[in-house]
């Protein structure tokens, strides 16, 4: 067994020995997209690591709570998927950000983030992938020279608004004064500026030192779903069929029109009865004797009787003048047999409608009674 079973063993020996390997090799310092922590190429650790050489020190936070809380004139606050909070988190930050005086960066909101987080700013639409000059009067936008920032762009009707590095005639990256002019939001088009595999590209790590250093302290929030609030807000606000993805329900209908053509397509169809001829040919006296053998397995005396009597007046109809279907009626066929047999060796009536034979001996002799009238009425 050992000889035969090996060779199995060995191979999964080493696909378990693979397997714990890969796991050791990436839980180590893996993280997302957009992570701070993260080496990858679509990490932001690089940006982290230049904004520590030059004394701004960055904190991750997962939850609205913690954003809000961190919050303040000397902070940054940079939130990374704006579109992943729900409404309700969004209307929570920005009360807090609104008076707190320092920078909130928003990273390629969408229309429902954009319009909670930034209001004043609508409509965001596809732009090229491809540096931008910044043609504003930002001083960051203009130190830093062309970047990737197109990937959203917008439009505002905001006075005292930056708008920088438009596509097609309008910005990608926002800049929107407080009220109270003590802070200010940047809404950033696309994130490749702060990815790693990016930074080196263009204006780009310029432009976000820039953007995220302008405070002391950096508040990098990555929206999770382990945060408390967003799951109450998903639950409260999302039914069954909300939590369903618009293509399963489309999915779903497709396949009940295709299950209703193949059930109209494969139905019986019913039409006239068509006569078939039978694969061979059987003798009626097999037939009958068959049929016989059936009786007499289920002692269906009665049946055996009834059958034979209706042969034999169905049989003598025509011969005595009475319609095929007066046959079985006792008030019409007695008479006109008693007409055509004056004197019967037999009482018809006890023969022809009489209850069923009690043994197989009397149902023998039923058939030999029957079988002499008939020759009786046929030889009159």
């Amino acid at each position: 067994m050992w000889t035969r079973t090996r060779g199995i063993a060995l191979a999964l020996v080493l696909l378990l020995v693979a397997a714990v390997a890969i796991a050791v090799v990436r839980s180590g310092d893996q993280h997302g997209a957009l992570d701070p922590r993260s080496a990858d190429q679509r990490g932001s650790r690089a940006v982290a690591e230049l904004l520590a050489a030059r004394g701004v020190d960055t904190r991750v936070v997962t939850t609205t709570d913690e954003a809000r809380a961190a919050t303040g004139p000397d902070t940054t606050l940079l939130v990374a998927s704006p579109d992943r909070l729900t409404a309700r988190q969004q209307s929570r930050l920005r009360a807090t950000t609104a008076d707190s005086g320092g920078r909130t960066v928003l990273v390629s909101p969408g229309a429902a983030a954009v319009e909670t987080l930034a209001p004043g700013v609508s409509d965001p639409e596809p732009a090229a992938d491809q540096p931008l000059a910044p043609r504003c009067a930002l001083p960051e936008a203009r130190r830093a020279g062309p970047a990737n920032t197109g990937g959203h762009r917008y439009s505002t009707t905001l006075t005292g608004a930056d708008s920088c590095y438009p596509s097609h005639g309008s910005p990608t990256l926002l800049r929107l004064p407080s009220p109270t002019d003590e802070g200010d939001t940047v809404v950033l088009g696309a994130p490749d500026i702060l990815l790693n595999d990016r930074l080196d590209e263009q204006g780009n790590a310029s432009l976000a030192l820039q953007l995220l250093g302008s405070r002391p302290h950096l508040v990098w929030y990555l929206p999770s779903l382990s945060d408390d609030s967003a799951a109450d807000d998903a639950q409260n606000d999302r039914s069954f069929v909300d939590l369903i993805p618009q293509g399963w329900l489309w999915g779903t209908l497709q396949l009940f029109i295709a299950a209703a053509l193949a059930a109209l397509w494969r139905a019986r169809r019913l039409g006239p009865l068509v006569q078939e001829r039978l694969p061979v040919a059987i003798r009626a006296s097999e037939t009958v004797e068959g049929r016989a053998r059936l009786y007499r397995k289920a002692n269906a005396r009665d049946r055996a009787a009834t059958a034979l009597r209706i042969s034999t007046r169905t049989r003598l109809a025509p011969l005595i003048g009475v319609p095929v279907s007066q046959a079985h009626s006792p008030e019409t066929f007695l008479p006109a047999l008693a007409h055509q047999l004056p004197t019967p060796a037999r009482d018809p009536h006890a023969l022809l409608f009489g209850p069923p034979p009690a043994t197989d001996a009397a149902l023998i002799a039923l058939a030999d009674h029957l079988d002499a009238l008939e020759r009786e009425v046929r030889n009159s």
